[in-house]
């Protein structure tokens, strides 16, 4: 079974409706910025899930990883869509989750999945600034013995993140960047 293909247009209109907010705000990276994107609110809808697992999947076709993953909370919906549109086409992908802080009992590990040492893996995050949790994540996985080879976002901010994570040796690419959405990228 395969999926349609991937609708571009249908995705900035979801993010522009659900997830893009006007105000001040303050951002992971410790950024101020006159808008906020809450990606969780397209991921975590039906339609959104579908659309990023559809664009995602046609970025990732060559070569195709053993697994996606990235930083809990904000990765975790967008690998289950994944994981879930790669078997509705009969592909094997597995998914992982990056811990914040490991786990205090049990295993005790950052990472918590099917996935084993050597395999290869993308990371997947929903929005890039400064690329910092992309790479935290990267970090964490290779530590776990992970073969790291790039990063997929929803939204690149355009604000140094790609380039930080391209300089730390990774792939980096996005289904959208905030000028697909109207935004002014920042000037240097």
């Amino acid at each position: 079974m395969s999926l349609p293909p991937f609708d571009k247009k249908e995705l900035i209109e979801l993010v522009q409706t659900r997830a893009l907010r006007r105000g001040q705000f303050t951002l992971a990276s410790g950024k101020t910025s006159s808008y906020y994107l809450d990606c969780k609110q397209v991921t975590l809808h039906s339609r959104g899930a579908l659309l990023v697992a559809q664009g995602m999947l046609e970025l990732l076709d060559s070569p195709w990883p053993d697994a996606v993953g990235g930083m809990s909370i904000g990765a975790d919906p967008i690998t289950a869509a994944l994981i879930t549109a790669a078997g509705v086409q009969g592909r094997e992908l597995l998914g992982f989750m990056v811990r914040k802080e490991p786990k205090g009992h049990g295993t005790q590990r950052y990472i918590e999945g099917p996935v084993t040492p050597g395999q290869r893996v993308v990371i997947v995050e929903d929005v890039i600034t400064t690329g910092g949790s992309s790479l935290l994540a990267a970090e964490r996985a290779s530590q776990f013995g992970l073969q790291v080879t790039e990063v997929l976002a929803i939204v690149d901010r355009l604000e140094g993140g790609r380039e930080a994570i391209q300089q730390a040796g990774y792939g980096c690419r996005s289904l959208l960047t905030i000028a697909d959405l109207g935004i002014e990228p920042p000037q240097e």
